[in-house]
């Protein structure tokens, strides 16, 4: 552990991107590190609602941001982080697999996990006809039949995509209707009788061996439970992954997000979290309010540096004599 960094921003999408442009701006030595770069964004597809830009692919939009924060000299390793810990000093190490790195300041920006059916068969038949990514996945169901599980405005976004390949999607909603975006939704109506919505139902079993088969209903539609299908995709929202941060203290929420005030502090001097893993928003999470917390966490980020200066132990102040934070 030779150099300190002034911030070490875990995950590598829209936040964490922002906080590195922003820290970089500060002249702060930052590293940034995530096990996918471009998080849930650089899988998103074209995105149409990003200010300033009339639309732009997702995976783009991440590669600009990274390219913008490289030119201020953020430095960049993709890994998967398996601790946060502190030393004596008060210097937090982060270790990413045999390596550790040492910071003054965390920045925990790393997302969500996607939630799963939690049904038999959903773990063995990944990747053989069960998907969470319609975009990743989506094009190799061409004339296909496919069916998504979901409700929400992704799930409506994903059948949409599905719609240029597959031949027939069946969306599955547990709700009496859909909720998306209404441009989405309309979207999705002019795709008439392709996609087929099954309300007030979800899926019970998954089967196949090798590969899926078909997929069995909770209620019967029309005559039968039995949905043949190529393909199943689970949009059923996503959970925070909150495990790093737990060890050092930091609070959560009720719902088990990270807690943040308003200038995306946590209960723990020196760590600041931004994006999906906070839920100041609440249910809104896009890419413009994860580049805003983002931006903020750097910000909060950078004013603690200048109090506490160069080394990690100087004016260090146990999280115990700090009130906890609410989001």
């Amino acid at each position: 552990m030779d150099e300190v960094y002034d911030s070490i921003i875990i995950g590598m999408g829209a936040a964490g991107l922002a906080a590195s442009l922003y820290s970089g701006r500060y002249k702060m030595r930052v590293l940034v590190v995530g096990k996918e770069f471009g998080g849930e964004t650089a899988w998103a597809g074209t995105i149409h609602n990003y200010p300033g830009v009339k639309d732009i692919n997702g995976y783009d939009l991440m590669k600009i941001m990274k390219e913008q924060a490289s030119e201020l000299g953020v430095s960049f390793k993709e890994g998967e982080v398996t601790s946060v810990g502190r030393d004596e000093s008060g210097c937090f190490k982060v270790t990413v697999g045999e390596t550790e790195y040492a910071s003054a300041t965390i920045i925990f920006a790393h997302g969500t996990q996607r939630r799963r059916l939690g049904i038999p068969n959903e773990k063995e038949l990944t990747g053989k006809g069960v998907h969470f990514c319609v975009t990743c996945d989506g094009p190799i169901y061409g004339g296909k039949v496919i069916a998504i599980v979901g409700g929400g405005d992704a799930s409506v976004k994903g059948a949409n995509l599905a719609a240029e390949y597959a031949s027939k999607i069946y969306l599955v909603t547990i709700n009496k209707e859909v909720s998306a975006e209404p441009i989405n939704r309309e979207e999705m109506e002019r795709r008439g009788e392709k996609i087929e919505i099954i309300t007030e139902n979800t899926v019970a079993e998954i089967v196949g061996t090798s590969k899926l088969e078909k997929i069995i209903l909770k209620d019967e539609y029309k005559g039968t439970r039995d949905l043949l299908v190529e393909g199943l995709f689970v949009e059923i929202g996503a959970s925070p992954d909150a495990a790093l941060a737990t060890p050092l203290g930091v609070a959560l929420d009720e719902k088990n997000y990270i807690s943040v005030d308003n200038m995306m502090r946590t209960n723990v001097p020196g760590i600041f979290a931004a994006g999906d893993i906070v839920n100041h928003f609440g249910s809104f999470k896009q890419d413009i309010t994860a580049a805003a917390m983002g931006a903020v966490a750097a910000t909060s980020a950078y004013e603690y540096k200048k109090i506490n200066g160069d080394v990690c132990g100087l004016h260090y102040v146990t999280s115990a004599a700090v009130t906890g934070v609410t989001s």
